[in-house]
């Protein structure tokens, strides 16, 4: 029988691998929830380590795709081009996020700032939405290294938790000619190493202070969070061609405002 912080970091679990892909900020949710569940995890570990449920499930939508690129590697420029585009990407996340990250966690991990970036960003994408863009590139292939290095310090301002990173690199992609799915597309696979690292950081810096109940509860939310994201991952790219960024963008302002008026009654201590 589960008790109940098990039941919290399942809950958890589900909410991670259900908003890691969508621009509403993954980690944002998490804080929030966990906040208003009264749920603690030590140096916010479990907020970072359950993501590996999330970047397991990328690894295996696009399985078939990853391989085929991997193969074409020694003979193909484009796939060599691509896969140096994604590692410029990753670069900047990478750098800065092992320079702050005592201060992210322990600074910008707020339930207020989570709210307030979350309405910020949905005014973002309602007004991205309006905007008439061109659109220069339709395939991630074709991304040439200088659009994805900025796209990798669009990146960055996810460091802020509730600016969302799927969010923050679609919104840069798109500003610099790209169309909604192949933007979409290019968040996804620069979340596999930017996941990865941001988990393997966490872990070689927190594994000492972690015990068997700590341990216990990461390994329910990575599960939870992986079969989510499994049918997120899945249905995202079309449901945005089809219909936009607009839904995402209220359900930010509406959690964000929610947020608020909790935090009001139940403030952070």
């Amino acid at each position: 029988m589960l008790t109940l912080e098990a039941i919290k970091a399942l809950i958890l679990g589900v909410v991670e691998g259900f908003t890691e892909f969508l621009p509403v900020s993954s980690t944002g949710h998490l804080l929030l929830i966990g906040h208003f569940l009264g749920f603690e995890s030590k140096g916010k570990t479990f907020e970072v380590l359950v993501q590996l449920g999330a970047i397991l499930a990328i690894l295996i939508v696009y399985f078939n795709r990853l391989l085929s690129i991997l193969l074409a590697l020694p003979s193909d420029r484009r796939a060599r081009m691509f896969v140096l585009g994604i590692l410029i990407a990753f670069l900047p996340a990478a750098i800065i996020g092992a320079a702050l990250h005592n201060f992210i966690k322990d600074v910008l991990f707020n339930p207020m700032i989570v709210c307030t970036t979350l309405i910020a960003g949905g005014l973002v994408l309602l007004a991205l939405d309006d905007m008439p863009m061109k659109q220069k590139y339709t395939d991630v292939m074709d991304y040439p290294p200088l659009m994805c290095l900025k796209i990798g310090l669009f990146q960055c301002l996810a460091m802020v938790p509730g600016v969302s990173r799927s969010g923050a690199t679609i919104v840069g992609s798109m500003l610099m000619g790209a169309d909604k799915r192949s933007a979409a597309e290019f968040s996804f696979f620069l979340a596999m190493p930017t996941m990865a690292g941001a988990f393997a950081y966490d872990l070689l810096k927190s594994y000492k202070d972690l015990d068997f109940h700590d341990v216990s509860l990461i390994v329910i939310g990575f599960v939870a969070a992986f079969v989510s994201a499994l049918f997120v991952v899945r249905g995202f790219l079309a449901y945005v061609t089809r219909h936009g960024f607009t839904p995402f963008a209220w359900w930010r302002i509406i959690v964000g405002v929610i947020g608020w008026i909790g935090l009001y009654f139940y403030p952070v201590r």
